[in-house]
């Protein structure tokens, strides 16, 4: 199902690096999905909106 979602790659990723990690919103906006773009047929983590939110509110404010 996770094949359907629209990837974007991370603003935290440089523009010419290697690593990259790239995220996708689920249909119905519930759900942020998070991947390495260099495999993108792995692994995936799946996180709620609450969950993402904190995430990235906690390393912005570092």
């Amino acid at each position: 199902m996770t094949s359907a979602l629209g990837w974007f790659k991370s603003s935290y990723s440089g523009n010419d690096e290697p690593d990259c990690v790239e995220v996708a919103m689920a249909p119905t906006n519930t759900t942020v999905h998070v991947r390495d773009s260099k495999d993108q047929q792995g692994a995936q983590l799946a996180f709620t909106n609450g969950s993402w939110t904190a995430f990235v509110g906690s390393y912005s404010a570092a």
